[in-house]
């Protein structure tokens, strides 16, 4: 029996995936029910925290339940189990089973909804349709004598500098000659007041986030031997394209319009509300546009790709029209529930490789879109 593994645990790896200072303002996202120290064992996922939702994950002995769509998506002055919500969350509270949502910060994620979608829909080449700016980046460089420069070097890494993606203390030196005469009042740590002196000296150069600048400043002037250290911080001009971002476009093998709407009829859950589509069926279909739950927000955004096809969910009648009016790609509008539903096995299979199997794990099948007939 694998030893259970602390709910902190899990919520900072699932927080380091898809951080909650990334979702939207309006949004309810995180650690919603539990207790930290508490011990899991099993975690199930599902897109929304329904009475059924709820009721299968205690009746599995789930300890904590990870959903897309927020219980509580406004505040609330309590949650008596004289409400529907008060309700649920008291049927998992009662089942010892913690409680945590990731929404808009998955959405947007390396491996979150959208990009779930894509891949359910065999998309390649997959980027965002609108990137998320990245990170404003410095680059600091300053002189340090050869036999101080591992110590300033580290002082900088602890400070935040040298990180650059999966690596840190990422540091250049070059060795040169460094030239300087104390003046009266220094009290310099090498050479004399009024005499020219030169210095063996290592040049450091490290990148950092802007963010971060002033606590590496200020750890560099900590750590560096120098009176008055010479240093100099330059703002890089980052050309890189942001992984994450809103929706996803990527390409697939050349199709018509119909073949295409079969491929993401059978990639889905089935549902009642089904796959709708606006355009000729025998449209020509390479380029992909997708976005993970209701994505009319973002048809203009669409309009200026080179989308053949965008897919999204919760398309109203006047800005579809309008959209199609335009020129704009052809449109294939499924189920919000089906479509984020893709994104649970994914994260499902995320935790389970990262816990290397100490948690059991498993996906809801209930289907809790709201449409339930098509007479």
């Amino acid at each position: 029996m694998p030893t259970p593994t602390p709910l902190s645990e899990i919520v900072a790896l699932l927080h380091t995936w898809y951080p909650p200072q990334t979702a939207e303002s309006w949004d309810a996202v995180g650690l919603v029910a539990g207790d930290p120290d508490q011990p899991v064992s099993k975690v199930m996922f599902a897109v929304d925290v329904t009475a059924e939702v709820a009721a299968e994950a205690a009746e599995w002995g789930a300890d904590l339940l990870v959903v897309h769509h927020p219980l509580f998506l406004k505040g609330v002055h309590g949650f008596a189990a004289t409400t529907p919500k008060g309700r649920t969350l008291s049927t998992l509270t009662k089942a010892g089973c913690a409680l945590l949502t990731a929404h808009t910060n998955a959405d947007r994620a390396v491996g979150g909804v959208s990009e779930a979608l894509a891949s359910a829909l065999g998309l390649e080449e997959v980027e965002p349709i609108l990137p998320d700016p990245a990170t404003a980046l410095d680059k600091l460089t300053t002189y340090v004598p050869t036999d101080a420069a591992a110590i300033v070097r580290a002082a900088l890494a602890e400070a935040g500098a040298g990180a650059i993606g999966d690596y840190d203390f990422a540091s250049y030196s070059t060795v040169g000659v460094g030239r300087f005469r104390p003046l009266e009042g220094a009290e310099p740590m090498i050479g004399t007041v009024g005499e020219i002196e030169t210095v063996e000296e290592n040049r450091i150069e490290v990148v950092l986030p802007r963010a971060r600048r002033a606590e590496v400043v200020r750890a560099l002037l900590a750590a560096h031997p120098y009176e008055e250290p010479a240093y100099d911080v330059v703002e890089l001009a980052d050309a890189r394209v942001a992984e994450t971002g809103t929706g996803r476009i990527g390409t697939i093998t050349r199709q018509s319009l119909t073949e295409f709407a079969t491929t993401v009829s059978e990639a889905l859950p089935q549902t009642a509300h089904g796959v709708r589509v606006a355009g000729d069926p025998e449209h020509s279909v390479r380029r992909v546009a997708v976005c993970g739950g209701a994505g009319d927000f973002l048809l203009d955004d669409v309009l200026a790709t080179d989308a053949d096809v965008y897919v999204t969910s919760d398309l109203r009648h006047h800005p579809a029209s309008e959209f199609l009016e335009k020129g704009g790609p052809v449109l294939v509008d499924v189920s919000h529930w089906a479509a984020e539903w893709t994104w649970l096995p994914v994260v499902e299979a995320r935790l389970a490789e990262a816990l290397e199997g100490a948690v059991e794990t498993r996906v809801s099948t209930q289907c809790t879109d709201p449409w339930t007939m098509r007479p």
